[in-house]
């Protein structure tokens, strides 16, 4: 079994779609291993995404990711991080395929209702920043 995380995004939880988001999830057979609501402060959504410093969009993701509440959660799985990131799409959601997260909730590239790791190693990193166990 290996572990990885996913946020549901402020316009996910204003819209009241984590049930659905936990739903697909759940029929998808991942486990949720950890799960909590909180709003993230801007010094911790810099730090959250650290790996864009740099980057044009980045005060404009740090603003949105401390717009509403957020919902990370530890999920586990055989291949969790791959079969995760098939699940929910591409991280544009008029490129992510029919039938992903993305392509159902989603509003725009920023906008795009949920994160997910993009490798085990930051799985591991990320979970750990969530989750202090």
């Amino acid at each position: 079994m290996s572990r990885t995380l996913l946020i549901v995004k402020p316009d996910a939880t204003k819209r009241n779609l984590i049930g659905h988001i936990v739903s697909r999830l759940e029929k998808a057979r991942f486990k949720i291993v950890e799960m909590k609501m909180l709003k993230l402060k801007k010094s911790q959504a810099r730090e959250f995404y650290a790996v864009h410093q740099g980057k044009h969009f980045l005060d404009s993701l740090v603003k949105f990711m401390c717009s509403g509440t957020i919902v990370p959660m530890a999920l586990e799985k055989e291949n969790a991080v791959k079969d995760l990131r098939a699940l929910i799409g591409a991280t544009d959601p008029s490129k992510a395929d029919c039938g992903t997260i993305r392509f159902e909730i989603a509003r725009d590239i920023e906008k795009n209702s949920v994160h997910a790791s993009d490798s085990d190693a930051n799985a591991k990193s990320e979970i750990s920043f969530f989750f202090d166990n």
